[in-house]
């Protein structure tokens, strides 16, 4: 049985952990907001352009734009990791990872060669210390992404799968469901899936209403000519340009959002726990200060009897 001093102690080392804890809650509850704010402003323009990319393309002529070429063999594909850059937020980081590594295994299983890109600090280090150097790789603003960051893996995209030395690009982040719930998301980039973000992320129905009469196309009538100004080249290549900065880019915010959320959730459940242990420990601590009181009691009343003998 340990001693009071040792009990003492440790409700103070519990206490002190708690208090850190707690704070980490509270910053992370702050952060919350503002990452929420910046989804929600971003999604109408990430529906927007995905959809009308995708509703468009069919009346171009797919020769104009390698982009929206889908080449016949799949040759090499690229994994884009995004994740954190510090850790505490439960299984938000882990979840990305084993499935980037169990999607890298099916990849090659079918004969196909693969690349990482590892947007956070968490993933440059989980490939490096496995031997895999990610050929595009950025750290230090997890918590509040930059479009330059996304526009630079943009642009290594365009130009890689352009030149035919990549055949498909997959993104895999945590999407912010809520505040509290974060769902694991594999986003298929290039070749262009016909997938709306409602689909992807599973929308509900009050953001989808502003875009539901668009995508929602009333198949009886007789669909009109589209006429491409300058031309159907330079609209292609801007729209493809514009899908792609925003798809890497929303990726980063709504992963923002849902380490925020992640880290939460660890940090009071860390909170509960030593909640619990303070009490656990408050409890041995009476028990053990009854049992000396106790013996104290019994030794000077023994004493005391046997000088009355």
């Amino acid at each position: 049985m340990p001693n009071l001093h040792d009990i003492e102690r440790r409700i103070k080392s519990v206490n002190s952990t708690k208090q850190i804890t707690r704070t980490m809650e509270m910053v992370a509850a702050a952060k919350i907001r503002r990452a929420s704010e910046r989804v929600e402003s971003a999604l109408p323009w990430a529906v927007a352009i995905s959809d009308m990319l995708i509703s468009t393309a069919k009346y171009a002529h797919l020769d104009n734009e390698p982009l929206l070429q889908v080449h016949d063999e799949v040759k090499r594909v690229l994994i884009v990791a995004v994740t954190s850059d510090r850790g505490l937020a439960g299984g938000f980081n882990t979840n990305v990872l084993r499935y980037v590594e169990k999607l890298t295994k099916e990849k090659q299983r079918e004969g196909a060669e693969v690349e990482v890109a590892a947007c956070g600090k968490k993933a440059i280090g989980y490939f490096t210390y496995r031997g895999i150097d990610p050929v595009f790789s950025f750290a230090g603003y997890s918590a509040d992404p930059e479009f330059s960051q996304a526009a630079e893996l943009s642009g290594y995209v365009m130009s890689a799968y352009a030149e035919g030395k990549l055949d498909e690009v997959f993104i895999v982040y945590n999407h912010a469901k809520n505040a509290a719930e974060q769902t694991l998301v594999e986003q298929q980039v290039l070749p262009v899936k016909e997938e709306s973000y409602a689909d992807l992320l599973g929308l509900t129905a009050k953001q989808e209403d502003i875009f539901k009469s668009f995508r929602e196309r009333d198949d009886s009538a007789i669909p009109g000519d589209i006429d491409f100004e300058p031309s159907t080249e330079s609209v292609m290549s801007y729209m493809m340009n514009a899908y792609l900065n925003n798809a890497f880019y929303y990726a980063m915010l709504d992963s923002a959002v849902g380490e925020q959320g992640a880290r939460r959730n660890a940090m009071k459940s860390a909170t509960d726990n030593a909640n619990e242990m303070v009490s656990t420990l408050e409890r041995v601590y009476n028990t053990v200060r009854q049992g000396a009181i106790t013996t104290e009691i019994t030794e000077i009343v023994g004493g005391a009897a046997a000088l009355e003998d």
